[in-house]
C-alpha cells in the first residue's frame, strides 16, 4: 500500500502532497522535509529506491519535478515506479506536457486527476482512457453549472 506521495521541485518546494496514511500535521511536514532533503541530495546516477525507516521510498524526477512515494517494504518497486509514470502520463495528457507552473496554478486539478487514479493508496484504474475521460466529464459539468449559475435568476 502507498502511504503518500510527495510532488516537489529541484528547489525543495512542496508542489503536492496526498497522505494515505493518518498523521498529525507536524509529523507530515517533518517527514516532507527529511525526505526533500534525502531525496535531493542523491546523484543522478544513483538507485530510485530508499530504504527509510520501515518503509521504502521510491522516487522518479521528471523535468524540474520529483515524485516520490512511500510503500510498504513486501511491496513492489517497479509498480510504483510505474504508477508515478502513469500518472505523470494522465497529467501529460491533461496538460499537454505538464510543467511544474501546471501543477503549482492548477493543482485541484492535480489532485483530481490523482484521487480518480489511486484510491486510499491502492490503484484503481489501469486505463489511459478512464481516468482522462472521468476528468474531461467533470470539466465539463463544471462549465455546465458555471453557465447555469451565470444566468440571471428574475
Amino acid at each position: 500500500m502507498m502511504h503518500f506521495m510527495l510532488l516537489f521541485s529541484r528547489q525543495g518546494k512542496l508542489r503536492l502532497q496526498k497522505w494515505y496514511t493518518v498523521m498529525v500535521d507536524k509529523e507530515k511536514k517533518k517527514i516532507a522535509r527529511e525526505l526533500v532533503q534525502i531525496v535531493l541530495s542523491r546523484q543522478a546516477k544513483m538507485c530510485s529506491f530508499v530504504e527509510w525507516r520501515d518503509l521504502k521510498i521510491i522516487y522518479k524526477r521528471f523535468a524540474s519535478l520529483y515524485f516520490c512515494c512511500a510503500i510498504d517494504e513486501q511491496d513492489n518497486e517497479l509498480l510504483t515506479l510505474e504508477i508515478i509514470h502513469r500518472y505523470v502520463e494522465l497529467l501529460d495528457k491533461y496538460f499537454g506536457n505538464v510543467c511544474e507552473l501546471d501543477i503549482i496554478f492548477n493543482f485541484e486539478k492535480a489532485y483530481f486527476i490523482l484521487d480518480e487514479f489511486i484510491i486510499g493508496g491502492e490503484m484503481q484504474d489501469t486505463s489511459k482512457h478512464s481516468v482522462p475521460k472521468a476528468v474531461e466529464e467533470a470539466d465539463m459539468m463544471q462549465e455546465t453549472m458555471e453557465e447555469y449559475l451565470a444566468k440571471p435568476t428574475f
